[in-house]
């Protein structure tokens, strides 16, 4: 009876990691039996593919996915790059696009441009260069080099987390020029009349605030100088950064009677720096945060804030990839999914 052979030793000083031609030297097999049963399992006797299989599991052979990229054109793996991939705002959006394209035989890589001196120009040569599937952006790819790169790889690309009628691709978002207009004229109708905006410095927030700024003073929300207060903090936005603002705030302009933050993180800074000075929330100051983090209903007072359905961003940019991938003409490219303002106790 011959017995499989020992699974080859490396060591260090080796070169280069396990082959396929090892995997079939311990199984017994020829190479060629290795590689169909990795591409093809259906064409093989079952009794060969579990000898393989075996023998992937005791050598602990990892397939070289790009060597079969190469020859299929496919490479299986979708990228993802963020702002940040600490920020709880975009995780409903990853999970999303972690089980639609999983579901569908893709994997997820993800990538952290950042907020502050952006890296995504030269992240995003990387990852064209390493030819993923698919890209999803959260954002709009505002720079020209970008747009550029990305329509020259004729990778199919879906812009998410914003709004432009003039994609790369796809895109699937909303309007964060809209989301400040609407959160003015909903503290308008609430009886508010002197405004302000706690923010972090990304440019989506920095939008989002001169369009709440604009609907603010045409609904004469504006202070005594003809403006609307701003405190501006770094990106992206903390509890601690809420904190800080609003004593700045309140210091400069103690008029103010509500307060429009960049995220349900600073929100809930707002809310624990008033409970601190004894301010009452919502008789003297109403709070609107933006994101509708999980704990935003669970804060005392419960977080008004605006919702935006991150899980459906992922989903559809998901299959929005899946059928471009799969030549499936897409009749609507550009989607507009809007948001909600939920409205609760702090305002």
């Amino acid at each position: 009876m011959n017995m499989p052979a020992e699974p080859p030793k490396r060591t260090r000083r080796s070169k280069g990691g396990l082959t396929l031609v090892d995997v079939a030297r311990v199984a017994g097999v020829a190479p060629i039996t290795v590689s169909r049963v990795l591409n093809s399992p259906e064409k093989v006797s079952p009794d060969l593919v579990q000898k393989v299989r075996t023998a992937i599991e005791r050598t602990g052979y990892v397939p070289n996915l790009l060597a079969g990229s190469l020859a299929s054109t496919h490479s299986r793996m979708i990228a993802a790059i963020l702002p940040t991939i600490a920020g709880s705002v975009f995780l409903d959006t990853v999970q999303s696009l972690t089980e639609t394209l999983a579901a569908a035989g893709y994997q997820l890589i993800l990538g952290q441009a950042g907020y502050e001196n952006s890296r995504e120009d030269e992240l995003l040569e990387a990852i064209i260069g390493r030819r993923p599937d698919g890209i999803v952006l959260a954002g709009i790819m505002r720079s020209a080099l970008g747009r550029r790169r990305l329509q020259a790889s004729a990778i199919p690309v879906v812009e998410t987390w914003d709004f432009t009628p003039t994609p790369a691709d796809m895109l699937v978002g909303f309007s964060h020029e809209g989301v400040g207009e609407a959160v003015a004229e909903f503290l308008y109708q609430r009886g508010r009349r002197r405004a302000a905006v706690i923010s972090a410095s990304d440019e989506r927030a920095q939008r989002r605030n001169r369009a709440f700024a604009q609907a603010a003073v045409r609904l004469d929300m504006q202070g005594p100088d003809g403006g609307i207060p701003f405190h501006t903090t770094s990106a992206p936005g903390t509890a601690a950064g809420g904190r800080t603002g609003l004593r700045a705030l309140l210091a400069a302009h103690p008029d103010i009677d509500a307060v429009f933050c960049s995220s349900d993180m600073v929100a809930l800074g707002v809310l624990t720096e008033a409970h601190a000075l004894g301010i009452d929330v919502p008789g003297r100051l109403a709070v609107v945060g933006l994101g509708d983090q999980a704990f935003a209903a669970d804060t005392y007072p419960a977080l008004t804030t605006v919702h935006l359905d991150g899980r459906a961003m992922g989903t559809i940019a998901a299959n929005f990839l899946i059928d471009r991938i799969a030549g499936k003409h897409i009749p609507e490219v550009v989607r507009d999914i809007g948001f909600t303002i939920v409205e609760r106790d702090s305002a």
